[in-house]
């Protein structure tokens, strides 16, 4: 607003400083959301990021003649769906909220307050999840593509189960990183298109690159845990046990340290930490 109180509109991205207000402000407006609706939204993220894995498996069904990289590329674009959907049409992801540990180290938030956040947003995404997967295995979509398409989904589940717990951990942290940098960025945004371009190579990247993503994995296990338990053929590896314990938990540690560690405390410590306030472009002497 000017001086004269009119209203203006500013079209100009935001600079780092202001972003990191603004990510600081985020996530005090995260923790004061009511549980019952902070599960609703967390359950509406899982199944966006549901919808965007299996877009994913149905993209790269059958494309074996095209080259590793290029059909990771595709398949990495189709996955930004689900990052969007989040963002642009409002849901809570565990991942992305990683970054209310900007408002904690800000002092605006408590630590007990961003624990509530992580756990009915981790346990919301699982729902919804597992939910989307159900319907995906109750409308027969494995059948497609002369059953490619299933044997697909079963390959990506029995693959991240096989995957060491180091290896799954350290992915994770690269995943979530990327993730993170895309929500950073998007706090420089003034419109949907600005967001949607922000979002768009890093998750295009992470998935390319075969990192782990603990809410994505939430679909691509259980689905694969839905065909098996229809009868399909799977490997001793997949299994309930190994999904939690051999996936899940250290893609989840790893993508912590990602998000709230390489992105969140980093910046943090950039442009928030006491006494800091780093000159940027006009206050440059």
């Amino acid at each position: 607003m000017s001086d004269s109180g009119k209203h203006f509109v500013r079209f100009d991205m935001l600079l780092p400083p202001e972003m990191a207000e603004k990510a600081a402000q985020a996530g005090i407006k995260k923790v004061q959301i009511d549980t019952f609706s902070m599960l609703l939204m967390s359950i509406l993220a899982g199944i966006f990021i549901a919808m965007a894995s299996n877009f994913y498996t149905a993209v790269l069904t059958k494309s074996g003649s095209i080259p590793f990289g290029i059909a990771k590329l595709l398949g990495g674009l189709a996955f930004c769906m689900g990052l969007i959907l989040v963002v642009v049409a409002g849901a809570e992801l565990f991942t992305g909220n990683n970054l209310i540990v900007m408002a904690v180290l800000s002092r605006k938030v408590g630590k007990r307050w961003l624990f509530k956040n992580w756990l009915v947003v981790f346990v919301g995404n699982l729902i919804g999840s597992i939910l989307y997967a159900l319907m995906v295995w109750g409308s027969g979509q494995d059948t497609l593509a002369g059953g490619s398409l299933g044997k697909l989904a079963i390959g990506i589940a029995e693959a991240k189960c096989e995957i060491p717990f180091w290896q799954a951990f350290f992915r994770g942290v690269l995943c979530n990183a990327l993730v993170c940098l895309a929500i950073w960025m998007c706090f420089s945004s003034q419109s949907t298109t600005d967001r949607v371009m922000a979002i768009l190579f890093p998750i295009t990247a992470f998935v390319a690159c075969g990192f782990e993503h603990c809410v994505a994995n939430m679909y691509f296990i259980s689905i694969g845990l839905f065909l098996k338990a229809g009868g399909a053929e799977v490997g001793e590896n997949l299994t309930w046990l190994n999904f939690f314990w051999k996936n899940l938990l250290p893609v989840t540690l790893g993508n912590i340290v990602g998000g709230a560690g390489l992105v969140g405390f980093v910046f943090w410590m950039i442009y928030k930490r006491r006494g800091r306030e780093p000159k940027y472009r006009d206050q440059m002497p």
